[in-house]
């Protein structure tokens, strides 16, 4: 990851550790490791969900308000997977015991922080007809990282509530 990827996502959990404590609570493994390939295979299936979200959001606007787009309504598909990666419960009739994966969500959030940077940059050399575009991507995917940090570390809506009151 850049160093400017790896300094957004160190920077947002400083500020949830401030805002809600230190103590963070971090996902652990239960079962065992994936193979490189497995690994790499869901965190493409984790950006194929990406691109089709935003695109979707681009082509419609569907979830835009006064302020701009929502990532809770723009990224459905993706938030989905990234909780079922991170799922430790499972229904009693399951066929499938839960089986977290948050190494690859580590991987998701790389991802997301590596698009911010990229998306700064662009929007730094953008002309006025692309500037718009890449300003709601941007908004986009760094409320994105927010909500996948909030779902790796198990925010619950009460801290997430107290996390935007704090700005």
């Amino acid at each position: 990851m850049t160093d400017r990827a790896t300094t957004l996502i160190e920077g947002r959990r400083e500020r949830l550790e401030r805002i809600l404590g230190p103590s963070l609570r971090s996902p652990r493994t239960t079962s065992a490791p994936l193979t490189p390939d497995a690994r790499e295979y869901l965190l493409e299936e984790a950006q194929n969900l990406y691109w089709n979200d935003l695109e979707w959001e681009r082509i419609t606007d569907e979830e835009a308000l006064e302020q701009g787009p929502i990532a809770q309504l723009a990224f459905p598909g993706f938030l989905a997977f990234v909780r079922g990666l991170l799922l430790h419960e499972v229904m009693p009739d399951s066929q499938a015991p839960a089986s977290p994966r948050p190494q690859v969500v580590e991987d998701v959030l790389s991802f997301l922080a590596r698009r911010v940077v990229e998306l700064e940059d662009e929007l730094a050399g953008a002309d006025a007809d692309e500037a718009e575009a890449k300003r709601t991507a941007l908004g986009l995917t760094s409320q994105l990282v927010d909500l996948v940090l909030y779902q790796f570390h198990g925010v619950g809506p009460k801290d997430v509530e107290r996390i935007e009151a704090a700005g």
